[in-house]
């Protein structure tokens, strides 16, 4: 029933020992039993014979794990064998070994050296040349309309890899049908010519595909290109001055700090009272670079398990290298890079484990990768010092509450999309919310907009009633416009 091909004693001084050939099962384990598999040698002979040849061995890491690591002899004996019939593969033989692997480092060292897999070659993910390459293959059989611009689709599919961009062409044309899906009858084997022709994907189709689409190298991080811009941003013209400088013109002049000799800024560290807007500006820095955001809680970083803070430290900065241009946007920064040897209970030390790693990977984030990191923090008191050495988080900005023009700009940018009456005077406001932070604008905004659709729904309601009671009815189009008078009642 197991397909055993050839069964032979060996004479041992203690118990005897069968070395049974077993085709096609890698994972057969019995005691006392030694199992290999002969697919192999057979594969490598079958090459020579028919030179020249090439093996080509996908997932390598499945079959030829770490000896050191692994518990299983079967893998084990695998690797020897695999490490055994490489050497035995003559120069002049005509044989070429190819494997592909995404986990190179968990692959027995002993195929890496010179003689076995001597040629390393990094297949990365593309970039936006090589991504409006891959979409032009994916779309020379479809049907595009003359708004498509795939150099557009192209620049906006950062860490996107081949297969993700297969997927978005894929459900781009998906979206294209589902929009005729009422045209066409589902009993007919058929669809009319006329419905066919006037089937096309658009411009839009893409951007739905683009919404509903994630890079597959960055499924377990939140990656956004965030839609907060300049103009949602009140005051603050300095800084965003100096974020310019730091990090969007690194970007989009690579050129001029390469002719000059400046080396880019690695990191910025916005700090000042909460609610003053540090996170927003991280935001609109990456909307107006077109760069992937990632935001990360600080404090989520952390878990119970030994080492496992610190891998995800590392796993975290991986990531945002893939994804570059990206910034790593750190939130309460305060909770996970505190003071070393601080203690507070910390009997495992993990929190000084994870500011050494943080540290680490801080002096390798922006080497040959547009990755640019950004904390932020309401205690810079209880910061280590070592981050913010120069390399590191070396720019300092002060996010201070906002003054007379800044409230003014804040009350501006948080109106600009309501209808506001015009007996409402927006700098009487800004005068009178002294020492409010730009959150607490926000908030006033807020309630204002829900004491005037408060008060619409009601008005509605009454009109309704009153209309009923009349027997008159009351049309669908007549909207009650209500602007947003409220605002002095808010506050």
């Amino acid at each position: 029933e197991l397909g055993i091909k050839a069964v032979a004693r060996v004479t041992r001084p203690a118990e005897p020992v069968y070395d049974l050939v077993v085709p096609r099962a890698a994972h057969f384990h019995a005691e006392g039993i030694l199992v290999h598999n002969s697919n192999l040698r057979k594969a490598f002979e079958e090459a020579e014979k028919n030179a020249p040849a090439i093996i080509f061995i996908d997932e390598v890491d499945s079959i030829a794990p770490k000896r050191d690591k692994t518990n299983g002899e079967v893998e084990r004996r695998i690797v020897s064998q695999l490490l055994t019939l490489m050497d035995g593969v003559k120069s002049r033989s005509q044989v070429v070994v190819i494997a592909a692997t995404n986990r190179p480092n968990s692959i027995d060292p002993a195929l890496r050296r010179f003689g076995r897999f001597d040629r390393e070659l990094d297949i990365g993910i593309p970039d936006q040349v090589g991504r409006l390459e891959i979409l032009r293959i994916h779309t020379k059989n479809m049907k595009l309309s003359d708004d498509v611009d795939l150099e557009v689709v192209a620049a906006d599919t950062h860490g996107h890899v081949g297969a993700d961009l297969a997927q978005l062409c894929t459900e781009a044309a998906l979206q294209c049908i589902r929009e005729k899906m009422d045209i066409i009858d589902l009993d007919d084997d058929t669809i009319d010519a006329e419905i066919l022709d006037s089937m096309a994907v658009t411009q839009d189709h893409f951007l739905y595909a683009l919404e509903a689409s994630n890079p597959s190298a960055l499924r377990e991080t939140t990656v956004e290109v965030p839609n907060v811009s300049w103009d949602d941003i009140g005051g603050l013209e300095g800084v965003k001055a100096e974020l310019r400088e730091m990090v969007q013109y690194p970007v989009q002049f690579p050129e001029l700090f390469a002719k000059f000799g400046m080396a880019a800024s690695r990191g910025v560290l916005f700090y000042g009272p909460p609610g003053c807007g540090k996170t927003l500006l991280a935001k609109a820095i990456a909307n107006e670079c077109q760069a992937n955001f990632i935001s990360v809680k600080a404090a989520e970083l952390l878990t119970m398990w030994f080492g496992e803070s610190e891998a995800n430290v590392r796993e975290l900065f991986d990531k945002a290298r893939s994804a570059a241009p990206c910034i790593l946007f750190f939130d309460e920064l305060d909770s996970i890079a505190r003071q070393r040897g601080g203690g507070g209970g910390d009997a495992g030390g993990a929190a000084d484990r994870v500011i050494n790693q943080l540290l680490t990977e801080l002096d390798g984030a922006g080497v040959k990768k547009n990755v640019f990191i950004i904390g932020a923090t309401n205690r810079p008191d209880i910061l280590a010092s070592a981050l913010m050495r120069p390399g590191r988080l070396d720019q300092l900005i002060y996010i201070p509450l906002p003054d007379l023009a800044s409230r003014l700009s804040i009350f501006e940018s948080l109106l600009r999309k309501s209808p506001v009456a015009p007996d409402v005077d927006l700098n009487v406001l800004a005068q009178s919310t002294a020492g409010f932070s730009g959150a607490d604008i926000a908030e006033i905004c807020q309630r204002a907009a829900k004491l005037a659709i408060r008060e619409t729904i009601s008005a509605r309601m009454r009109a309704a009633r009153e209309a009923a009671e009349s027997g008159m009815e009351l049309a669908v189009d007549d909207e009650l416009e209500d602007p947003v008078p409220y605002i002095s009642r808010a506050h």
